[in-house]
């Protein structure tokens, strides 16, 4: 593996600071009052949002483009964007959970 992969898988699973997470609303754009600041945080915040949340989120783009802009990883947010369209909240919730964990697993299989 190169060193700029090892680098850039690096930046993609750093801790970023709050206000650079991402921070969850619902559909009337109300704060839910949580924020990922991480993948992995945001695997674990996935985990115990409200659906209403990732309803509102996941078809606007908020999530690629949070994991493309923010944490820099262009291939996650790729792979999100051929989730079925028009999954019920419980199953699409298990899909993202799915595709950014096995994301977090070949990122940490690079050597640094």
């Amino acid at each position: 593996m190169s060193k700029a992969l090892a680098k850039s898988s690096s930046k993609i699973l750093a801790v970023v600071v709050e206000d650079r997470g991402f921070h969850f609303c619902f559909a009337d754009q109300v704060y839910s009052m949580v924020t990922a600041t991480s993948l992995s945080d945001f695997v674990e915040k996935l985990d115990r949002i409200d659906d209403r949340a990732i309803l509102f989120h996941y078809p606007r783009g908020d999530f690629q483009a949070w994991i493309r802009e923010v944490l820099g990883d262009n291939e996650l947010a790729d792979r999100m964007c051929f989730i079925t369209p028009n999954l019920p909240g419980e199953k699409l919730r298990k899909e993202l959970q799915r595709i950014v964990q096995n994301r977090i697993k070949e990122l940490t299989a690079i050597p640094l």
